[in-house]
């Protein structure tokens, strides 16, 4: 057999190529925006809940330090931020429709993308910022009536369990969000360019 007789254009051309599936790539994007519409609850659910039990701790045990009750403000700002820009990406989810082109999808995700970057480095940051300082300065009144030492293993774990969201929970979820959005973006891309 002679090898310098093989056409390597045309066994190129001729290979099957897998086409994107369309219906398929329509029922991941129904799944991905069910998922962040039910994580949106969640958090509004969970982070609600949360600054009610703030209150009642507030008005329950009626800290005497003004450190305490700035604490407190500031751990509800730090949630009611992170919700209120949260909530904002609802209506991007609510938008997408079966009735838009690829084209349209696309630039849908891609500016979820955006809005999804931002509230990972921005808003999450000064979330953590806030909340970080509102415990510590919650805590302050209750830790000066301990020893040096219970008031150093509070704060130590405290800081350790805040450092631990930070530097491993927050980045791996940030790389799932990450994966899951850009799969669809890559394939919605794939799509356009092939109907141009």
């Amino acid at each position: 057999m002679d090898n310098n007789n093989i056409d390597f254009k045309d066994l190129w051309k001729k290979q099957t190529v897998s086409q994107p599936n369309i219906e398929d790539l329509l029922a991941r994007l129904k799944q991905f925006k069910k998922a962040n519409l039910r994580s949106l609850w969640k958090t509004n659910i969970l982070l609600f809940a949360t600054s009610a039990f703030i209150l009642f701790v507030w008005y329950y045990y009626q800290p005497q330090f003004i450190s305490s009750k700035i604490g407190i403000v500031l751990a509800i700002a730090a949630m009611a931020m992170y919700v209120f820009v949260y909530n904002r990406s609802l209506k991007d989810f609510k938008n997408i429709d079966a009735t838009q082109t690829n084209h349209e999808y696309l630039q849908k995700l891609i500016l979820i993308k955006k809005k999804q970057q931002f509230m990972q480095s921005t808003i999450l940051s000064w979330y953590f910022v806030l909340l970080l300082v509102g415990i510590c300065l919650y805590m302050y009144e209750y830790a000066s009536r301990m020893t040096v030492f219970y008031a150093l293993i509070t704060y130590g774990v405290t800081l350790l369990w805040i450092g631990f969201n930070w530097f491993y929970i927050r980045p791996k979820q940030i790389k799932k969000q990450d994966e899951k959005l850009n799969s669809l973006i890559e394939k919605f891309e794939e799509i356009d360019k092939q109907l141009l």
